[in-house]
């Protein structure tokens, strides 16, 4: 069970209706009665009322900071016009995204048996979401002050996540952690999902389910927020970026026909594969492992014609596949193109 989590994905869908057009970040939205409803006494809130009138960027920082459900099924009537159609918008998204192990019935994760996902599903909405620069501003920031609406005066959210802000606990802020989400009920347990990056190495943790947990000094801590700091750091310890095929090498040569210019062609990867693996892989051990289309090509062939792949693994798994490119042009021969059709016309059947 995922919890507030799943306000990920309400976000995601929010953002992506700012970018269609269909919202703007400064809109006003008003705050209808229906937005409000079935919304538990003692959920998490912003402290938002009917009538009343926020921005959808506001709303958003509603949503991420403080958690608020209210900002969950408003944003949510504002992108689809009531909360069954966006909760068939979040499954549709989130099948896009590769989730399979996820379903939504709501859109701020209230407890329900059918409203379920796994921790990759969760790094894959993260990392879709962390693709918009508003939502990275958003889950850095400790706190965002809300000027003040129609019916409320200025008032302040605050993060919930400790990994970024002192304001729920202390002791856990992470200087490589670039935001997060936290999530809890009864049934989820402490949930929390974190970005953080060191280097040219992002990672994203996932923690679900958890409790309270005891320290190698035998002090009780917040499991949330403390193995998720484990868990990153062991990806740190252990893990590094790898370009597993430089763009340029030569793997193979193309037969090219009817040219007086050359007889065969250079072919090279196009681009290069970069993946976060194991500090101990033997990069000597890489394979790279050429599928031209054809042993031969007919002249002309232009500079980065694509004219294969190459699948790039280690140790059996594989890791990309990059195009094979000619590493240079060759002319067609005008006389031996002419020669070959005449010997084409005279060996198909009449």
């Amino acid at each position: 069970y995922p919890a507030s989590l799943t306000k990920i994905m309400t976000a995601l869908l929010t953002l992506e209706a700012v970018d269609s057009g269909q919202l703007s970040m400064d809109q006003p939205i008003t705050v209808t009665e229906s937005a409000l409803e079935g919304l538990a006494a003692d959920g998490s809130t912003a402290g938002i009322r009917a009538g009343e009138v926020l921005t959808v960027e506001q709303l958003l920082y509603c949503l991420l900071l403080p958690s608020a459900n209210e900002a969950a099924q408003i944003l949510a009537e504002a992108v689809d016009g009531d909360q069954a159609a966006f909760v068939e918008h979040m499954n549709q998204r989130a099948k896009e995204l590769g989730c399979q192990g996820t379903h939504f019935v709501n859109v701020h994760g209230f407890h329900d048996p059918n409203h379920y996902t796994t921790a990759y599903d969760i790094a894959l909405m993260m990392q879709a979401a962390m693709e918009h620069e508003l939502f990275q501003t958003i889950i850095t920031s400790p706190n965002y002050v809300i000027p003040a609406t129609n019916l409320s005066e200025e008032r302040t959210v605050r993060n919930t996540n400790a990994l970024t802000s002192n304001w729920t606990y202390t002791g856990y802020l992470y200087r490589r952690g670039t935001g997060g989400k936290t999530g809890s009920t009864d049934e989820a347990g402490k949930c929390l999902v974190e970005t953080a990056k060191d280097g040219d190495t992002y990672l994203i943790s996932v923690i679900l389910g958890s409790g309270p947990v005891t320290d190698a000094n035998g002090e009780e801590r917040q499991g949330q927020f403390y193995e998720t700091i484990r868990l990153l750091d062991w990806g740190f310890d252990n893990f590094r970026r790898v370009t597993l095929a430089p763009e340029g090498t030569l793997v193979a040569k193309v037969k090219v026909n009817l040219s007086t210019q050359a007889d065969e062609v250079n072919v090279k990867p196009q681009g290069e594969v970069t993946r976060t693996l194991p500090k101990d892989v033997d990069l000597d051990r890489v394979e790279m492992v050429p599928r031209l289309f054809s042993e031969s090509v007919d002249a002309p062939v232009e500079a980065g014609q694509v004219l294969g792949t190459m699948v790039l693994s280690y140790e059996g798994t594989e890791y990309g596949t990059l195009d094979l490119v000619a590493d240079t042009s060759v002319e067609r021969s005008q006389l031996l193109y002419y020669k070959s059709q005449v010997e084409h016309f005279f060996r198909t059947p009449g």
